[in-house]
């Protein structure tokens, strides 16, 4: 027996967690301060010095030496953000802006531009796209008074505003509308003119914005979702991201990686130190090299809020990578959160700097606990990369679920299979853009290299969507998010003794597999869609999106709907790889938008086209669309017959010409809806009639032409507007009526009267906004109609 006595182990540190109570309480006062009179705060503050008074003056046991100054500087800290909160909120609220706004006046104004103009359009709507920045307004003009002032506002104005550089002065001449008292900026300016130039940008902005332009050059050669997921990742510039990956993203739990977070400035940070370190720089020069980092990032990325934000985030996950401990990243965080509410309060009610924090303390406290346990029973690197993406994941599901309505079930394994594929996309997309200004086709190089990581961030988050059970429907009611957070908190607590066992961790991650992959049959529910459709009515929003079922995996398309992702999704669903022919009845958006997602993975033989190019910019982006993807588009002929597969039609309206100054007698208003193809459609015996969006007037038109309207399935007209003809709905004397319609959308879609009419006339109605995915279904018995309720 050995003489030496073991050597005592010391103990574990532990978690310095005194400054988190001041970072939440001023946390708190940033949220509250914007909703209390001025007085109660005033009042308030008032009483949080006198108690820092007091606790200052009292005396605290020995054994409690820093009870008290803890306590003074919670309260000194409560006041001091307390009153920065007022300050900045009674200034933003206040002056000629404001009260202008107040007043709901036409102003003309000189700003200088301080966001870069992003163009916004409503999914299915018919009117024009706009865009939308944030500005400063230096002077405004109103009622035969000119004011100097300083006032953030948001500026929304027509297509001709997306010429405009961030840190451009320019005039305008516009309506000012005023915004919530807690919003940070003062009113939004809907503008009537177009911009007057004043003055250009100033070196650093119009260095950056050359920069990003750059970036954007250099990835024109590469893919959609790529050129658009590169400058995003890099300097958090969305202009390019197409909408359906956005939505994968959300989806599969990666959406922090389309905006600027602290990771970016993480990754580029470590990048540049370490590439420093290895030329040799040593000493005081690596701090003075980091800081022109963080600055040149806030100066590329722009100096937004959620950029000065994720610059602090990154600076403390960088510090919690060199010091390697959570006791010295939890008040460094703490610091940082109270720091950043001092300098911009307005941060504080922003739910993406609560899901900064959370992350970066999931990473912080839940992270080594949970390596540690799952280091047990496999690698240690594994480990990490398993636990680091599940505690940041687990913290911010309540604020994602707030925010998206669902809880990502895809999230963690998605992170953890994305993760890899950031850094040298990030790094890669930097190098690019510093390469740019000296030549495009050589930064083209790591630009292409960065695509190819990016494809595997986009291929995780598709296929991570697409997977059934990829998310779940959550209640965002307060105690539907009161439940969610009691069960991640009561998950945190259980990981770390939980995921100690190998066997008990390997079942859960089976159990999460099969939900995954068949979620239907897991909670006795039948699957999607039942045997023996034949025709489908797509929930893709508000617009049209019919499947006709031409044999096993074959379907005839009338209309994509304004949502690509989600047609795709409705198509992959439904089994269909062969889409033979396409008709697209009109060319609004919430008809043809939704084409790209048809296209996607599967062969499409042909397109066939009303008599009318209009809208002309839908027209021609569905005529490059195809021509991209060398298909073919006919127009269609009134008595067309096509049968393909299954399914067989006859075209029976509008007539080769319309011209283009008729005037519909009555409805919601267009002509392209009285030119939309109307065709019928005949499977298995059943006959569907398509009516696109005629209103009365083609539809009494119809009924004069003599053409034979009677069928099984009525494909209601616009989507259930008020404006139908009754003749018209009794002529067809079908026992189904489907309306595509979006869940709460702008124009009371289906309208009262139209279902009443709809019923009087003995139809069965199902409404994709209410009953989500509707089939007709034919057996032996008959046909049926059968709704996927949402």
């Amino acid at each position: 027996m050995s003489t030496l006595e073991p050597l005592e182990q010391p103990a574990p540190a532990r978690t310095d967690f005194r400054l988190v109570p001041l970072a939440l309480a001023a946390w708190g006062c940033t949220l509250a301060v914007p909703s209390l009179p001025p007085l109660a705060v005033g009042i308030g503050v008032a009483a949080l010095l006198v108690g820092a008074a007091i606790v200052a003056l009292l005396r605290i046991p020995r054994h409690k030496p820093r009870l008290a100054p803890a306590i003074a500087l919670l309260l000194l800290g409560s006041a001091a953000t307390a009153t920065v909160t007022a300050v900045q909120v009674a200034s933003a609220h206040s002056g000629p802006v404001p009260e202008l706004a107040a007043a709901s006046a036409v102003v003309t104004a000189e700003l200088q531009v301080r966001s870069d103009p992003v163009v916004r359009s409503r999914p299915g709507s018919q009117r024009p796209a706009y865009v939308v920045l944030k500005a400063i307004v230096e002077r405004v003009k109103s009622r035969g008074t000119t004011a100097e002032v300083h006032t953030t506002v948001v500026v929304t104005g027509n297509l001709a505003w997306k010429q405009v550089a961030v840190g451009e002065r320019v005039r305008l001449t516009g309506r000012l509308a005023p915004t919530d008292p807690g919003d940070r900026v003062a009113a939004v300016l809907s503008a009537r003119s177009p911009p007057h130039h004043l003055a250009e940008p100033g070196p650093l902005d119009r260095g950056a914005s050359q920069l990003r332009a750059g970036l954007r050059a250099a990835v024109d050669g590469l893919p959609p979702a790529e050129r658009g997921l590169v400058p995003a990742l890099v300097v958090g510039d969305v202009s390019l991201l197409p909408p359906e990956v956005v939505e994968d993203l959300d989806t599969a739990g990666l959406t922090h990686l389309s905006a600027v977070s602290g990771a970016n400035l993480t990754i580029m940070l470590a990048f540049a130190l370490g590439l420093a370190r290895w030329c040799g720089l040593r000493s005081w020069a690596l701090p003075v090299l980091g800081a022109l980092c963080v600055a040149g990032f806030v100066i590329l990325a722009r100096p937004e809020p959620s950029v000065l934000r994720a610059a602090a985030m990154g600076l403390v996950g960088l510090a919690g990578l060199a010091t390697g401990s959570r006791q010295r990243g939890v008040p460094a965080l703490a610091a940082a959160v109270t720091a950043l509410l001092l300098i911009d309060p307005w941060l504080g009610r922003e739910y993406g700097f609560a899901l900064s924090v959370l992350a970066t303390a999931g990473i912080l406290l839940l992270g080594p606990p949970c390596t540690d346990a799952l280091a047990r029973w496999m690698p240690r690197w594994l480990a990490a990369a398993l636990a680091i993406p599940m505690a940041a994941q687990l913290l911010c599901t309540p604020i994602v679920a707030l925010l998206s309505e669902s809880v990502s079930l895809v999230a963690i394994v998605a992170n953890l299979l994305a993760g890899p594929a950031v850094a040298p996309a990030t790094v890669l997309g930097l190098v690019a853009t510093m390469v740019a200004p000296i030549s495009v086709a050589l930064a083209s190089v790591p630009a292409r290299l960065a695509g190819f990581a990016a494809r595997w961030i986009v291929e995780v988050a598709t296929r991570s969507a697409d997977l059934p059970g990829a998310s779940l429907g959550w209640a965002t009611s307060p105690a539907g998010i009161a439940l969610l957070v009691v069960v991640c908190v009561a998950a945190a607590a259980l990981a770390p003794p939980v995921l100690k066992r190998r066997g008990i961790s390997l079942a859960l991650a089976a159990a999460m597999l099969l939900w995954l992959v068949q979620p239907a049959r897991l909670i006795g529910l039948g699957g999607w869609p039942p045997p023996n459709w034949i025709v489908a009515a797509c929930q893709i929003g508000q617009g049209d999106g019919l499947v006709l079922r031409a044999g096993p995996g074959t379907a005839v398309v009338v209309d994509a709907g304004p949502d690509p992702r989600a047609m795709d999704r409705c198509l992959d669903e439904l089994g269909i790889k062969n889409v033979p022919y396409v008709l697209l009845s009109h060319f609004h958006a919430d008809h043809v938008d939704g084409l790209p997602g048809v296209l996607s993975g599967r062969k499409v033989a042909e397109i066939g086209v009303g008599p009318l190019d209009s809208p002309a910019d839908e027209a021609a982006a569905v005529r490059t669309l195809a021509a991209a993807a060398r298909i073919p588009v006919n127009r269609v002929q009134v008595g067309e017959q096509r049968q393909v597969g299954d399914v067989s039609w006859t075209v029976l309206a509008p007539n080769g010409h319309v011209a283009s100054d008729h005037l519909p007698e009555e409805g919601e208003g267009s002509v392209e809806n009285d030119a939309s193809v109307v065709a019928r459609a005949e499977i298995g015996g059943l006959r569907i009639l398509l009516t696109g969006d005629i209103e009365p007037g083609a539809q009494r038109a119809l009924l004069r032409s003599g053409a034979d309207l009677r069928a099984d399935v009525l494909k209601v007209p616009h989507h259930g507007s008020k404006f139908q003809d009754p003749a018209f709905i009794r002529a067809v004397g079908a026992r189904f009526a489907l309306v595509s319609a979006g869940e709460d959308n702008d124009y009371g879609h289906p309208a009262v009267s139209t279902l009443g009419l709809l019923e009087s006339a003995g139809m069965t109605v199902a409404r994709t906004d209410q009953h989500g995915e509707s089939v007709v279904v034919l057996t032996d018995a008959g046909a049926t109609l059968q709704a996927r309720h949402k």
